[in-house]
């Protein structure tokens, strides 16, 4: 009985956990407007002011460097500033959206 419930609260734990963090493609495009004005509409960046190329990288990648920059971890003024007003929920979808271009 005890292994039935511990299946069972894992299979409810993973399927909402799974649906907490699914990330919104267009709500991330809305919020990445604003990261545009730097990194560019696609994402391709600016070599010469040394705004980095976005497009290509991978969602987890995005994810991690937009909580370092939150949190202060990876040191960069401006972009502590550009992230401290995103929830998590900002991260996943702005990320999910980082990822579509190529």
């Amino acid at each position: 009985m005890n292994k039935l419930a511990t299946a069972v609260a894992a299979a409810v734990l993973a399927g909402s956990f799974g649906t907490a963090l699914a990330a919104d493609v267009a709500a991330g495009k809305a919020k990445f407007a604003v990261c545009a004005g730097c990194h560019g509409p696609t994402g391709a960046g600016n070599e010469a002011l040394k705004y980095p190329k976005l497009s290509g990288r991978d969602a987890e990648y995005v994810k991690t460097q937009l909580h370092a920059f939150k949190s202060g971890t990876r040191d960069n003024a401006t972009m502590k500033a550009m992230t401290a007003g995103l929830n998590e929920a900002d991260i996943e979808n702005v990320a999910a959206y980082i990822a579509t271009l190529k």
